[in-house]
């Protein structure tokens, strides 16, 4: 199954250039312009990764992660900015970033950590599957035990 990929930034030449690249990588790729619009876009749908500016005139990179964290808790966010600074890379470190990268980056470093977001996210999510299945089996009232 392909990475779903959410690329939020408002530079419009920036999104169609990655989207293009992740795209012949063979990544399902969305794009959004704006903070508001990508955290609308994860509370409807499921991406493994949303690759996410940090300064955006509407709302900015780290509002725009406490928005994606609440909605999606498991949705791996790597910070991508070329203004960063110290203070906002920990302060989205703390708010459950899995990375923050420094545009411009090299196309092989970023596909790299989408890949290693991707597969912590998936390793997660098999985890509470796993949890889940174990409470069905282990359940007094499961079907297995009737």
């Amino acid at each position: 199954m392909k990475t779903r990929v959410l690329i939020v930034d408002d530079e419009q030449e920036f999104v169609e250039a990655l989207s293009e690249r992740l795209s012949l990588r063979d990544y399902d790729v969305t794009t959004s312009s704006s903070g508001r619009d990508a955290a609308e876009n994860v509370a409807q749908y499921n991406y493994d990764v949303v690759v996410l500016d940090v300064l955006m005139p509407d709302m900015d990179g780290v509002e725009t992660l406490k928005r994606i964290k609440g909605a999606k808790p498991l949705t791996e966010v790597i910070m991508l900015t070329g203004h960063a600074t110290v203070e906002t890379a920990i302060e989205g470190m703390k708010l459950g970033a899995y990375d923050y990268l420094m545009k411009p980056c090299k196309d092989d470093e970023l596909f790299d950590k989408i890949d290693k977001a991707s597969a912590k996210k998936a390793e997660h999510e098999e985890r509470i599957r796993e949890a889940k299945v174990k409470e069905i089996v282990s359940s007094p009232r499961s079907v297995l035990s009737s």
